[in-house]
């Protein structure tokens, strides 16, 4: 018995000398011969170095980048690979601060990107990722959801869900029904995940929460057809706080010095018209119907951004305004007694 365990190892050891490469080796950090020989015997392989050479010479016919040092001290080890370490940090981080994967899926997607270095260079991935006190998602099947959502999105094929809020317990509760819509698009926006989709109830394009669905599902309907001249680029630049609703056109101007910000809120296809020596306005698409996100984007740029039209929604800004305004009096005056 113990010889066919031998037997099969040895099988095995060209696949043991890949692993080993892979795991134990990088620029900084290379494997003698005699290293290579006992990195193998763990697995339960011998090999002499006249096999060990030819199996090297394999794998670098395979691909596989392995450079040899040649000096007072030689050895080998593995140069590139389909991941550079700073190109895997960036996952990291991104695995990391992404607030729509939970805690545990962030944990063991960074193990996976840790598997696609060397032993020595996932040290350096793990110190670089930590984020302090980040604010993470509660839903452990988002990614479950968003694999749906593709497969529907490929199939042509509408989805059916729950959909909830948190209350003041933070206990989900569920909104009335299911919600049964075509999904166009999946976004990323303000840090969450979001569903772009026909919603049938409603017989307009809405968002949704990917974080806020629950049991997914494809149904055996045939998708509603996204209009032609649907462009989700545009529908995001329209959207604050990804509000649904229909669009308005809108003319804002702005001291010249918030030309980035517009630029980053609304992006290069915009026209920028000049009006006067300190100023320019421009015209774009928001979703007006619940203005007050877009409002609030407004507001922190105080008296260098102002509504031009419509008029109708210049007015709602100020009576919000006001509003605010006069609460906060009145909390100061309560405050002062």
């Amino acid at each position: 018995m113990e010889d066919k365990v031998k037997n099969a190892n040895n099988r095995l050891k060209i696949l043991y000398l890949y692993k080993i490469f892979l795991e134990k080796t990088d620029e900084n950090h290379y494997l003698t011969m005699p290293e290579i020989m006992q990195q193998l015997k763990l697995y339960g392989v011998s090999a002499g170095r006249k096999a060990l050479y030819e199996d090297i010479e394999a794998l670098k016919s395979y691909g596989l980048d392995i450079v040899a040092i040649k000096g007072n001290t030689s050895g080998y080890y593995v140069s590139s690979r389909d991941f550079e370490l700073p190109e895997l940090k960036l996952l990291a981080d991104a695995v990391s601060s992404s607030r729509f994967l939970t805690e545990k899926k962030s944990t063991e997607l960074l193990k996976k990107i840790e598997s696609l270095s060397s032993v020595h260079e996932a040290k350096q991935i793990q110190r670089q990722v930590y984020v302090t006190n980040r604010v993470k998602a509660m839903n452990e099947r988002i990614y479950l959801n968003v694999d749906v959502i593709h497969r529907a999105i490929a199939e042509n094929k509408k989805i059916k869900f729950r959909y909830f809020d948190y209350n003041l317990q933070k206990k989900k509760t569920y909104r009335a029904g299911s919600r049964v819509c075509s999904p166009y698009a999946l976004a990323w926006d303000d840090e969450r995940y979001y569903l772009i989709a026909y919603y049938d109830n409603r017989q307009t394009i809405s968002n949704f929460r990917i974080d806020r669905m629950e049991s997914v599902e494809i149904i055996d309907e045939k998708a509603v057809e996204k209009p032609k001249n649907f462009i989700v680029a545009d529908y995001m630049n329209s959207s604050f706080s990804m509000f649904s609703g229909t669009t308005q056109d809108v003319k804002l101007r702005f001291d010249n010095q918030l030309i980035n910000a517009v630029i980053d809120r609304f992006g290069k296809g915009i026209t920028v018209i000049p009006d006067g020596d300190s100023h320019f306005t421009v015209r774009v698409k928001v979703k007006a119907e619940q203005p007050e996100p877009f409002f609030g984007w407004l507001f922190q740029f105080g008296t260098m951004a102002e509504i031009i039209e419509p008029c109708e929604l210049r007015d709602r800004y100020i009576e919000m305004l006001k509003s605010v305004t006069e609460k906060q009096i009145s909390v100061s005056a309560l405050t002062e007694k």
